[in-house]
């Protein structure tokens, strides 16, 4: 199976959305913006988390005192990766372009503008005054900053990330969707095959088993898992008795995809060490 991806984001006010869906048709690519990929989220049983993380970072004391919003991103993230396993793919946003970063088939594009005409763009779509346009805007920019940074550690606007910017202060959407699909189908851009299949099954199954390991709040200093391919776990290290052994090794096998589980896990029963 051959397959391409295309990730765009964009600064609020700037027709990125608009661009994305336009690119997406004139290439034939699925495209999964907020609505398609909450979709498939809820087809694959995640619907409420993946609804919960926004593309915002959570509140810092949610962020210290609570494990749930890596659970909701683990999901996000895996709903994308069996998501890019169904071909080729146009994703809008969601951290997307970072996700996808690795794979030689997937082109990743920024749709910028000056603050200007990025008010004036949201006054006339949204049929707003100035400052609640203002505070749209800065509101976006917050949040997606926020995200970015809870998620990967990246500034969402860092250069490297993308392999095309396009300022759509002078480019009207349909030389901006055209300069897209041009890049999209240039030499540079490699076909993905069967090792990127394995890749994101792999990917997709790892945010799986990292959220059920938090969810259930099994996730500690003596207890590891190693995702070994896209149906097989390890789980190794030490637990304290023979039903947390069983235990895990039956939630492990809960897990949709997981068809082998390696249990390296050791009994201990000495006394633990003090700090």
């Amino acid at each position: 199976m051959v397959m391409y991806f295309v990730t765009i984001s964009e600064m609020f006010g700037t027709r990125g959305a608009q661009i994305a869906q336009q690119v997406a048709k004139g290439l034939n690519y699925a495209y999964y913006g907020e609505a398609e990929l909450l979709k498939f989220a809820e087809e694959m049983g995640f619907f409420a988390d993946v609804k919960k993380l926004d593309e915002k970072g959570p509140h810092l004391l949610e962020r210290f005192f609570s494990e749930k919003p890596r659970v909701y991103l683990d999901r996000l993230q895996s709903v994308i990766f069996e998501v890019a396993k169904r071909g080729n793919a146009l994703f809008f946003g969601k951290g997307s372009q970072l996700l996808l970063n690795s794979f030689n088939c997937a082109l990743h594009i920024l749709v910028t503008g000056s603050m200007e005409k990025r008010i004036r763009q949201v006054m006339e779509e949204k049929r707003v005054d100035r400052e609640v346009a203002e505070k749209m805007i800065h509101r976006s920019d917050q949040d997606k900053r926020g995200f970015l940074r809870f998620a990967f550690e990246e500034d969402w606007l860092n250069p490297n990330l993308y392999d095309l910017v396009l300022n759509t202060d002078k480019l009207t959407m349909d030389s901006a969707t055209t300069m897209v699909m041009e890049a999209a189908k240039s030499d540079g851009i490699k076909a993905c095959g069967v090792d990127s299949m394995k890749l994101l099954e792999k990917l997709s199954l790892q945010r799986k088993v990292e959220a059920a390991f938090l969810e259930a709040g099994v996730e500690s200093q003596h207890t590891f898992y190693s995702v070994e391919d896209g149906e097989t776990v390890r789980v190794y290290g030490i637990v304290y008795s023979p039903q947390d052994k069983e235990a895990l090794e039956k939630m492990m096998k809960g897990i949709k995809g997981v068809k082998k589980v390696i249990n390296n896990l050791t009994l201990f029963s000495g006394a633990m060490g003090g700090a």
